[in-house]
C-alpha cells in the first residue's frame, strides 16, 4: 500500500494555498474537487512519471 503524498498548489480561482493528497499508486488521476477556500470547482490533473515524480495541473472547470 502506497503512502498518500501531501502538496501545496494554488487555487486557479483565488490564489489561495490549498493543500491535497495524492495517491502515487495511481500513474494518471483526473478528477473535481471545491476549493476549500472560495467553494469553486477545480479540476484536478495528476500524473506520476515512472520516477516517482508527482506532476498536477489545475484548472478552472470553464477552461
Amino acid at each position: 500500500m502506497h503512502e498518500l503524498q501531501q502538496r501545496k498548489q494554488q487555487c486557479p480561482y483565488c490564489g489561495e494555498s490549498i493543500e491535497i493528497l495524492i495517491d502515487p499508486s495511481e500513474a494518471q488521476q483526473n478528477y473535481i474537487e471545491d476549493c476549500l477556500v472560495c467553494c469553486q470547482p477545480i479540476i484536478f490533473d495528476v500524473t506520476i512519471t515512472h520516477e516517482g515524480e508527482i506532476i498536477i495541473f489545475l484548472f478552472q472547470e470553464n477552461e
